[in-house]
């Protein structure tokens, strides 16, 4: 279930996306528009001008409760596919999608995750919005490498926490590996999160816009209330900066791969590692309990 708050942001992101489809319809036949502070370069032809094409594809996203952020990449793509041709989308079919997956893969020498989101927005396009179902077979996934991720042991972990440059990085770090979140959702965490009287961290509005909950230790705990006196954040746990000044806003993404990767160095690991790393544990762990890899968790942090 969304909050009523949720519904009201996810409701306002597609409207001002409708808000910018009608100021375009007075350029319709022309080649540069705007949707949702993205610039669209589709081909406009006088008999189907391009904005109709661009709000049906909005209404499909939203009838779908897309998020905000994957209508804005599924535009961009589709503006490039249009773009690369010089004509409308509607007006392109099977050889032309042909044609720009190997550009993809030749020219622009795009991974193959990177391409199957290419092909996920041309085939909400084609299938979806324009109800061609038989373009399907056209618009092949590509197929993916599996590679093993990257495991650090429990002395690397606790070697890369004890690196950080400050308690800043430190409880971050920390609490990427107690709580096995995303950075996403580690950036967006806030201090009401924090639930010390059930020992809980809730997540909200994850990947795929769920919710959920996490187990706080009480190692990390203890290391929160430290660095909360300290850097004492109003709304958000780990507070970003705007203009190289403190701000009370969400620390980027980024942010938070230069403080592991700047943990990394220091520590001596040469593992290729990412603030992803942290959600992998030791094998064994994988197979077993939620208890016992929460027993597991409390006893390293505790070593740290």
């Amino acid at each position: 279930m969304h909050s009523n708050g949720s519904l009201r942001n996810h409701s306002e992101c597609y409207r001002d996306l409708y808000e910018a489809a009608g100021a375009a319809d007075a350029t319709a036949c022309s080649r540069i528009g705007s949707w949702g502070g993205i610039e669209v370069s589709w081909v406009a032809e006088k008999e189907v001008p391009v904005t109709q094409l661009r709000q049906k594809m909005l209404e499909e996203l939203q009838r779908r409760n897309y998020s905000h952020r994957t209508a804005k990449i599924y535009v961009r793509i589709v503006r490039e596919f249009a773009t690369y041709f010089h004509q409308p989308p509607d007006k392109l079919g099977p050889e032309q999608i042909r044609q720009y997956q190997a550009h993809l893969f030749q020219a622009k020498k795009l991974a193959p995750a990177t391409v199957s989101q290419y092909v996920s927005a041309l085939r909400f396009l084609f299938i979806k919005t324009l109800h061609r179902h038989f373009l399907a077979e056209y618009i092949p996934f590509p197929k993916a490498h599996k590679r093993l991720p990257t495991v650090l042991s429990p002395e690397e972990v606790a070697r890369l926490i004890d690196s950080a440059r400050n308690l800043y990085h430190r409880t971050l770090l920390m609490t990427l590996y107690s709580t096995a979140m995303r950075r996403a959702e580690l950036c967006q965490l806030k201090v009401r999160d924090i639930d010390s009287q059930r020992m809980m961290i809730r997540i909200n509005q994850g990947k795929g816009s769920r919710d959920r909950e996490v187990p706080l230790s009480p190692k990390l705990l203890e290391t929160l209330r430290v660095y909360w006196r300290w850097m004492q954040p109003i709304t958000y746990l780990f507070p970003g900066t705007v203009k190289r000044v403190r701000a009370d806003v969400p620390i980027s993404v980024n942010s938070v791969w230069l403080a592991c990767r700047q943990a990394a160095q220091a520590a001596g690991i040469s593992k290729r590692i990412s603030p992803h790393s942290l959600r992998h544990y030791l094998p064994f762990l994988t197979m077993s309990c939620k208890s016992t890899r929460a027993r597991f968790l409390g006893c390293l942090l505790e070593a740290v």
